[in-house]
Parts: structure tokens; C-alpha cells; sequence
């Protein structure tokens, strides 16, 4: 699988759009936040492949609790954005009592797309079409950078978790099991 890595700092400086550019790397650019978009050749006939996310950290020889998955719940009602490690699962529990609710349950995939404006696989917490409550899984903040969809399949953006948290008004809670 071959791979691409641009970094965003200059784009976004010179108010410009990196290329591959899609909503979620407008969103970054317009930020001004530093960032750099790796690109691979997403393979669904890939044997080894079994999940977009755990696909993306292979490609990109990232560690699985480094990459992050971006998932639409629905808590009580309201369409709510989780994103967690590759490497776990998301508790939807933690998640509910996170965002101040008392019941969560995965969206409908058409929901989903919808609300944000991506497919499922390429959905980014970034650049929605609406914009949704947020949490991030507390482990993003061990690192020193995270990787997230950048709004499409093969794409994906590696920034701060505070840059992340800050530009999705995100909570940060244990949201993910293992």
C-alpha cells in the first residue's frame, strides 16, 4: 500500500487548501491549526483488512491506540459524535453520561452520513455539515498527536488532541474500552 504525507502548516498559513482537500481539512486550514494529512490506498479485498480504522494504522505504520475512530451515537435522541481508539471499542454508557444523557445506541449508518455529510469509513469529527456534540476518548491526550479521518476514505489528518478537542468543542471522557 503506498502512502502519501502532506503537512497543512503552510497551506494554512497562506490561507490555502491542501490538496485532498475535503471539509474537515477546509475546517483545519481556516484554523490555522498545524496538522499533516497522510494518504494510503484504501483495499476493502485486502485479506488482512477488517475495519477502516485498524486498515488506516497498518497503512500508515501508526500504532492502533494512536489512530481514532470516528463514531455516530444517538443519546437520547441527539446525534452525538464518539471518537475512540482503533484499538478498543466504544462504551456507549460512558459516552451517554459524558455528554450528560442517559441512553446511547449506535446511529443509523444513513443518519449518520447525513448529519455529517461523509460516507461511513471517511467520517471525520471535523468539517461536518452539522455540526454534533462531541467526545473524545481522555487516552487521546497521551499522545502527541492523534490521527483522524480527514473526511474520506484513505485520508486521514494527524494533529493535537487539544487542537482536536478545541475545534470540535469537544469533552474529554473515557469513553473507550479495550
Amino acid at each position: 500500500m503506498g502512502k502519501k504525507s502532506q503537512t497543512g502548516t503552510k497551506a494554512a498559513k497562506a490561507g490555502k487548501q491542501p490538496s485532498g482537500g475535503t471539509p474537515a481539512t477546509v475546517a483545519l486550514a481556516d484554523a490555522g491549526v498545524e496538522f499533516t494529512l497522510h494518504s494510503y490506498v484504501h483495499d476493502p479485498n485486502d485479506p488482512a483488512y477488517t475495519s477502516y480504522g485498524e486498515e488506516a494504522a497498518r497503512a500508515l505504520g501508526v500504532a492502533p491506540e494512536q489512530v481514532f475512530k470516528t463514531l455516530v451515537a444517538d443519546v437520547d435522541g441527539t446525534l452525538t459524535v464518539a471518537v475512540v481508539p482503533v484499538s478498543g471499542s466504544l462504551d456507549l454508557k460512558a459516552l451517554a453520561a459524558a455528554v450528560g444523557g442517559k441512553r446511547a445506541a449506535m446511529a443509523d449508518p444513513a443518519a449518520a452520513e447525513r448529519a455529517t455529510g461523509y460516507v461511513r469509513g471517511g467520517i471525520s469529527p471535523l468539517g461536518q455539515r452539522r455540526r454534533l456534540r462531541t467526545a473524545i476518548d481522555a487516552s487521546a491526550t497521551e499522545h502527541a498527536t492523534v490521527c483522524v479521518s480527514a473526511g474520506r476514505r484513505g485520508l486521514e489528518v494527524e494533529l493535537s488532541p487539544t487542537d482536536l478537542a478545541t475545534l470540535t468543542d469537544a469533552v474529554l471522557a473515557p469513553i473507550a474500552r479495550a
